[in-house]
C-alpha cells in the first residue's frame, strides 16, 4: 500500500469536497490502487502569513522522502485570474519543482501557460494534470490522452459554462436575466463577481485550455473572439425559440488557413443541432477528429461533487503511474530429474 502526502493550496468547497470523497472511497482506493491517501498541509489566504510560494517550497522540502518518492501532491484549486493566470502559474511551476505532481481545478494554468508548465513536469518525472478545468469531472483530456491514440483533434465546438446556459434557459421562458443570475448565485454555481461567466471569460478561458491541450495551440484567453451575454440578450433567446431555434453561448476552435481561431459568442442553433438539447446548467462538447469524425460528451448534471471527481481521478492516474511494478517474469523452476540407478 503507497501512501501519498497531499498538499492543499486552497480550501474551499471543492477542495472540502475532495476531502470528503477521500474519506468516502477510502476502502475502495486502497483495495483497487492501491492507495492511501493522507491530508500533510492546508493553505488558505487566512491560515498563515507565509505566502504560499514559500509554503509550498518549505512543504516540499519537509516531506522530501514523499517528495523522492513521487508520492508528493499539490492539489490545487484556488480562483481564476483571467489576466494572467497567476498564481497558480506559480504554484505549479514551485510544486513541480519541489518534487510534487499537481492535479488543479483551475484553468489558469492549461490556458496560459500548458505547453511550459507540461514540459517541466515531463522534465521532472512529474504528472501536472487539469480533468476538472473543463466540464468538472467529464473526462476530456482524458479521454483524448489516453482512449484516442493516433487520433488528431481537428477542432471542436461546445456549451461549456453552466452559468451562462442557465440564464438563456430561464429567459427563453420569459424570467429576467437578473433573477436568472441570482439562483445561480444562490446554488453556488455563480460567483458573487459573476462578470467571469456573463462576459464569456470563464468560456474563454476554457476554449484556450482545449485548444492548447488537444489542438497544440499557444494561445490565452485573450486570443479568443469573445461575446458575452446580458439583459438584452432574453429578447434575442425568445425571438430564437419562436422560430424554432435555439440561443446558445457556443465555443468553438478551428483551422482558418495556418491560424487556428476561437471564439466564444451567443449562436441560434437549428433544433436538431445537439447543442440546442443542452439544458439548463448542462454542458456538451463536439470533437471533430481526423479518424472518428464527431465525437460528442455531454454533461447532464455539473457541481461541486463532480469537479471533486475530477481531482479524485487525477490521483487515480498519478497513483497507477506510482504503484505499476514493471512486469518481471517469474523463472519457472523445471522439477528436478530423477537419476536413473
Amino acid at each position: 500500500m503507497t501512501t501519498f502526502d497531499l498538499l492543499l493550496i486552497g480550501h474551499g468547497n471543492v477542495a472540502k469536497q475532495f476531502a470528503s470523497l477521500l474519506k468516502e472511497r477510502r476502502a475502495a482506493l486502497g483495495r483497487r490502487y492501491g492507495m492511501r491517501t493522507r491530508i500533510a498541509g492546508i493553505k488558505t489566504r487566512h491560515n498563515s502569513s507565509q505566502p504560499t510560494l514559500e509554503f509550498i517550497r518549505d512543504a516540499c522540502v519537509r516531506h522530501r522522502d514523499a517528495a523522492r518518492d513521487r508520492r508528493l501532491v499539490v492539489v490545487e484549486t484556488t480562483t481564476l485570474d483571467v489576466e494572467r493566470g497567476e498564481p497558480a502559474i506559480g504554484h505549479v511551476r514551485a510544486a513541480l519543482a519541489g518534487g510534487a505532481h499537481v492535479i488543479t481545478t483551475n484553468k489558469g494554468p492549461a490556458a496560459f501557460a500548458y505547453r511550459t508548465l507540461s514540459q517541466t513536469a515531463n522534465r521532472a518525472g512529474r504528472r501536472f494534470l487539469f480533468e476538472g478545468a473543463v466540464m468538472d469531472g467529464v473526462p476530456i483530456f482524458n479521454l483524448v490522452r489516453d482512449t484516442l491514440p493516433a487520433v488528431a483533434i481537428a477542432g471542436f465546438r461546445g456549451v461549456v459554462n453552466s452559468t451562462t446556459n442557465y440564464i438563456l434557459t430561464a429567459m427563453e421562458q420569459g424570467q429576467p436575466f437578473a433573477d436568472a443570475l441570482a439562483e445561480m448565485q444562490a446554488m453556488g454555481i455563480a460567483e458573487a463577481d459573476p462578470s467571469l461567466d456573463v462576459e464569456g471569460w470563464d468560456a474563454a478561458a476554457k476554449t484556450a485550455a482545449l485548444a492548447n491541450v488537444l489542438m497544440g495551440a499557444a494561445m490565452t484567453p485573450r486570443h479568443v473572439e469573445r461575446h458575452g451575454i446580458s439583459p438584452d440578450t432574453g429578447r434575442l433567446a425568445r425571438e430564437a425559440l419562436a422560430a424554432g431555434r435555439r440561443l446558445k453561448l457556443v465555443v468553438r476552435a478551428g483551422r482558418e488557413g495556418n491560424r487556428l481561431a476561437a471564439r466564444v459568442a451567443p449562436e441560434s442553433l437549428a433544433a436538431d443541432d445537439l447543442l440546442a438539447g443542452v439544458e439548463g446548467q448542462q454542458n456538451a462538447l463536439i470533437l471533430h477528429t481526423d479518424l472518428l469524425e464527431e465525437i460528442a460528451i455531454v454533461q447532464r448534471s455539473g457541481g461541486l461533487t463532480q469537479t471533486a471527481y475530477a481531482l479524485l481521478s487525477d490521483l487515480v492516474t498519478i497513483a497507477r503511474d506510482v504503484t505499476r511494478a514493471p512486469a518481471t517474469p517469474r523463472l519457472r523452476r523445471s522439477a528436478p530429474r530423477r537419476r536413473t540407478p
